[in-house]
């Protein structure tokens, strides 16, 4: 596994890291012992950085982190987690007032809630959930958590773009305010790079890319049965719904008639495309078991994305909200 440094920061972090959200229990029936070896299973094969959150099973994801942060005594893991805001705002809402989102006590109680679930003294990195250009303006959240940082309860701050909306992080990057932004980056997702990555790449801002398989799709394990195997009220059942699971499994379809001559399997191609830019300082994926462990980690080495495939595919962007 292949490290990447963490922004401006001196932190060397592996450029994958483990996506958490799914032993939530959110996707499907989980096994807290099955979540808690496979956690186990990446630390030793070099997966320093797990990213999760308060709204992944209400604080379940949280708590099997920490039971195995506390059944690893190898090197230092980096655990980034995230508070969402009171209510979150309509995709319709372009720019929700921040001080609605994250009022002063809500907040600390986010951070002082995690670090319990977490077990631990000091959250490495704390995230926003939601993000909104507002925040630019009313800074009551930045002041609650430099405090929190100034007493040790955090490290870095963080935020995490809403869906679909990296426009929403560029003047936030420019300013350099945060140690991290986390987006949505992938194939069928590519607007960060017009902007997003340049201004985080000038002020030393991390970006954490998240949903990189478009949650599942572009691993192209998917066929048309897959969406009946699903369990009613699911991310994935309720994210595919009505029309979206066909036509996400044709243009799936189309991309991997492209990237074949290049990789085996479209979920090579999809890491590959992410790790390929340097400003991403690591990328999320879902490592529920070791097999799925040992071909993310297969992925991690060094290998140059072809500059003819990027464009290409560069004609497949597909952008639209499947989270709405």
């Amino acid at each position: 596994m292949l490290n990447r440094s963490f922004g401006r920061s001196a932190w060397q972090v592996s450029e994958l890291s483990f996506g958490a959200w799914q032993i939530g229990g959110q996707w499907g029936p989980v096994d807290d012992s099955e979540s808690i070896s496979a956690l186990l299973t990446s630390y030793e094969s070099g997966i320093n950085f797990v990213d999760t959150a308060q709204m992944y099973g209400v604080g379940h994801s949280e708590t099997v982190v920490g039971k195995s942060l506390r059944a690893w005594s190898g090197n230092r893991i980096f655990v980034a987690t995230k508070a969402q805001p009171v209510a979150w705002p309509s995709t319709s809402n372009a720019n929700p007032q921040f001080a609605d989102l994250y009022p002063k006590k809500y907040l600390v109680d986010q951070v002082e809630s995690s670090l319990k679930r977490l077990g631990v003294e000091s959250i490495d990195v704390f995230q926003l959930h939601c993000w909104a250009p507002d925040g630019l303006n009313n800074l009551d959240w930045f002041e609650v958590l430099s405090k929190m940082r100034d007493e040790g309860k955090i490290e870095k701050i963080g935020v995490s773009i809403r869906d679909y909306r990296p426009e929403d992080g560029i003047d936030l990057a420019k300013s350099g305010m945060v140690d991290s932004i986390q987006v949505i980056y992938n194939i069928f997702e590519q607007q960060p790079e017009v902007e997003l990555f340049p201004a985080a790449s000038a002020s030393g801002t991390a970006i954490i890319a998240r949903v990189v398989l478009d949650s599942g799709s572009l691993s192209g394990a998917w066929n048309s049965d897959s969406y009946s195997g699903w369990p009613d009220g699911s991310v994935l059942h309720t994210m595919f719904r009505d029309d979206r699971f066909a036509e996400t499994l044709e243009r799936v379809g189309g991309l991997k008639e492209i990237t074949s001559p290049y990789y085996p399997k479209l979920a090579e191609a999809s890491v590959r495309f992410v790790l390929d830019r340097p400003e991403v300082s690591t990328a999320i994926l879902g490592m529920s078991n070791s097999r799925r462990i040992r071909e993310n980690l297969a992925y991690s080495d060094g290998s140059k994305f072809s500059a003819t495939l990027r464009g290409q595919l560069a004609e497949h962007e597909w952008r639209r909200n499947y989270y709405a």
